[in-house]
C-alpha cells in the first residue's frame, strides 16, 4: 500500500476559485463524507487561494452568504432515513436565493443483499419531489463509495461457506451507480466511485464477474478498505471542488 502523501494546492485556476466561494453548497454525509470535509481543509490549508466558509450545520437557511456547508444526516445501514433526513435539511431551506445541495450513501448503505432497484426508485422518487419542491436549488448526486475487496480465492471459500463477500457487496454498489449515471446528466454527479477506483496514472481497480467489470476502492487510498486516508481523500475533495466551481 502506497503511504499517504501531503494535499498539495488544489489544480482550480483563480477564475475556478473565484466561482467556488461565491456559492452556497450543502453536503450531506457519514464517515466517508467526513473523509472529503477533511481533504477539503488540508486543501484550503495548502492553498491560500481556496477561502471557503466551512460550516457545520444541517440548517443552511442560518448561514449567511456563500459558504459549504457540511453535517451528518441519517444513519448508516439506513438508507431511508438518509432520504428523509436530506428533505427535512431542504424543507428548512437555503435561503432566499437557494443554492447547491447534495447527500451520499455510505459504502454499509449498499451490501449483498440489497435490493438495489427497489433503493434506486425511492431514490429517484425522493429526489423528483425535492426537485419540484425547492426549484432555486440545484441538486448533486453522488454515487455510493466503494470498498476493497478480498482476493478470488478467499471470496470463493466464503461464498462456499455461505458468508458475505466485499466482491458481492461491490457488484451491488457497481449496479446503483450505474443506476444513477444512465439517470442524470453528467455534470450533475459528484462520481465519487470513480475517484476512488481510479489511481493518480488513470489506472483502475476492479475485479470482473462475468463480462462485467466491477469497479472497487483502490487500495492505495485506504487504510482499513473503505474509509479514505490523505491521499484517497485529497483525490475525492478535488474532484468535488472542481465540480462544484464548474456549476
Amino acid at each position: 500500500m502506497a503511504p499517504a502523501i501531503a494535499a498539495s494546492a488544489v489544480l482550480l485556476s483563480d477564475q475556478q476559485i473565484r466561482a467556488l466561494v461565491s456559492k452556497k453548497v450543502f453536503f450531506g454525509h457519514k464517515s466517508v463524507g467526513g473523509n472529503i470535509i477533511e481533504g477539503v481543509k488540508e486543501l484550503m490549508a495548502a492553498d491560500p487561494r481556496l477561502k471557503l466558509n466551512l460550516v457545520t450545520s444541517a440548517d443552511p437557511s442560518s448561514v449567511q452568504g456563500p459558504a459549504l456547508i457540511e453535517s451528518e444526516i441519517g444513519e448508516n445501514g439506513i438508507p431511508p432515513s438518509k432520504n428523509a433526513a436530506f428533505a427535512g435539511v431542504l424543507r428548512r431551506g437555503m435561503g432566499p436565493r437557494g443554492g447547491i445541495a447534495m447527500y451520499k450513501y455510505c459504502y454499509v448503505d449498499v451490501t449483498d443483499s440489497t435490493d438495489v432497484p427497489h433503493l434506486f426508485k425511492e431514490y429517484r422518487q425522493g429526489i423528483e419531489s425535492l426537485v419540484a419542491e425547492h426549484p432555486s436549488v440545484r441538486i448533486i448526486h453522488i454515487t455510493v463509495p466503494l470498498t476493497t475487496v478480498e482476493p478470488a480465492p478467499k471470496a470463493w471459500v466464503k461464498e462456499v461457506l455461505g458468508r458475505h463477500t466485499a466482491r458481492a457487496a461491490n457488484i451491488k454498489r457497481n449496479e446503483f451507480n450505474r443506476l444513477l449515471k444512465q439517470t442524470y446528466a453528467a455534470d450533475s454527479i459528484f462520481d465519487l466511485a470513480e475517484v476512488e477506483s481510479t489511481l493518480p496514472d488513470g489506472s483502475r481497480s476492479y475485479f470482473s464477474s462475468g463480462t462485467d467489470r466491477i469497479y472497487t476502492l483502490a487500495e492505495e487510498y485506504t487504510t482499513d478498505g473503505g474509509h479514505l486516508n490523505e491521499l484517497g481523500r485529497k483525490a475525492a475533495a478535488e474532484r468535488l471542488l472542481t465540480l462544484l466551481a464548474n456549476i
